[in-house]
C-alpha cells in the first residue's frame, strides 16, 4: 500500500455541509496546486510553512487512529486530497465499516471510493467535469459578490437535486455586502441554495489544528472579467 503525506489528523465534529455536527476522524494531506490566496489551511502547501521532511504515512497507522476514536466517518482533505492516489485508504476504511468523505476543489481526478463528496470550485483551477458529476454537495467560498452568479453561469447545470453551501470567506465574514449576497441567494430559492458557515470556529473545536497564515500573493481577479 502507498504511504501518504499527513499534514494533521484530528477527531472532532464536522463544522460545514450537509454532514455538519455529525463527528468526524479528520485526515488533511499535505500539498495543493491550486493555492488560494484566502486558504485557511496553507501549512499544507505554502512555502513559508512546509517541513524540511514531510512524513509519510503507512495507512494501516491512519486505520489504527480512526479505530482508537470509534470513528463512525473519515473526512480527508487538505490541500488539495486528490493530487494523491486515495484507492488503497479509501478500501481500508471501508473494510472497517468506516464512511469515507472527501472535500476536494474538483481539480483533479478522484481516485478512490467515498461516500461522500463535497465540491468546493476555486478560480484558480476549475473542476473537471468528472467531479462536478461525482459531487453530493457544492461548497462556494463567498470572498466577492460576484462569485455565486460566476458559478451558476459556470457549472449551475449540476446544481440540480444537490445541496450548495453558500460561505462566507472567514476574514469577510462579517462584511455587509457579502452576508447580503448570500441572503438574497437563498431567499430567491433558485437552486438549492444554503447558508453555510464555519460552526467548528465558534466553538473553538479544532482551533489547535488551524495554522493562520498570512500569504502575499496576486490580487484576486475581478470576477466579472473571467
Amino acid at each position: 500500500m502507498k504511504r501518504l503525506p499527513v499534514h494533521e489528523t484530528f477527531y472532532t465534529w464536522q463544522g460545514e455541509g450537509y454532514h455538519m455536527g455529525k463527528p468526524a476522524y479528520f485526515i488533511r494531506l499535505f500539498g495543493c496546486p491550486v493555492q488560494c490566496p484566502w486558504c485557511d489551511s496553507a501549512g499544507t502547501w505554502h512555502p513559508n510553512h512546509i517541513p524540511d521532511v514531510i512524513e509519510k504515512w503507512e495507512i494501516q497507522k491512519l486505520i489504527d487512529e480512526a479505530l482508537e476514536n470509534q470513528a463512525l466517518r473519515v473526512v480527508i482533505t487538505g490541500g488539495e486530497p486528490c493530487i494523491h492516489e486515495l484507492r488503497d485508504l479509501t478500501a481500508a476504511l471501508k473494510e472497517n465499516n468506516i464512511q469515507v468523505h472527501l472535500e476536494t476543489s474538483g481539480a483533479f481526478p478522484i481516485k478512490g471510493s467515498f461516500d461522500w463528496v463535497t465540491v468546493s470550485p476555486k478560480i484558480y483551477k476549475e473542476p473537471l467535469l468528472s467531479c462536478l458529476e461525482q459531487a453530493h454537495e457544492f461548497k462556494l467560498i463567498v470572498d466577492n459578490p460576484e462569485v455565486i452568479t460566476l458559478w451558476e453561469n459556470k457549472i449551475g447545470q449540476f446544481y440540480s437535486d444537490r445541496p450548495i453551501w453558500l460561505h462566507p470567506e472567514w476574514s469577510l465574514r462579517k462584511e455587509k455586502a457579502i452576508l447580503e449576497q448570500i441572503s438574497n441567494k437563498v431567499i430567491r430559492n433558485t437552486y438549492d441554495y444554503r447558508a453555510g458557515y464555519q460552526l467548528h470556529e465558534l466553538y473553538g473545536v479544532d482551533e489547535e489544528a488551524k495554522i493562520a497564515t498570512q500569504i502575499n500573493r496576486p490580487k484576486t481577479p475581478s470576477y466579472t472579467q473571467l
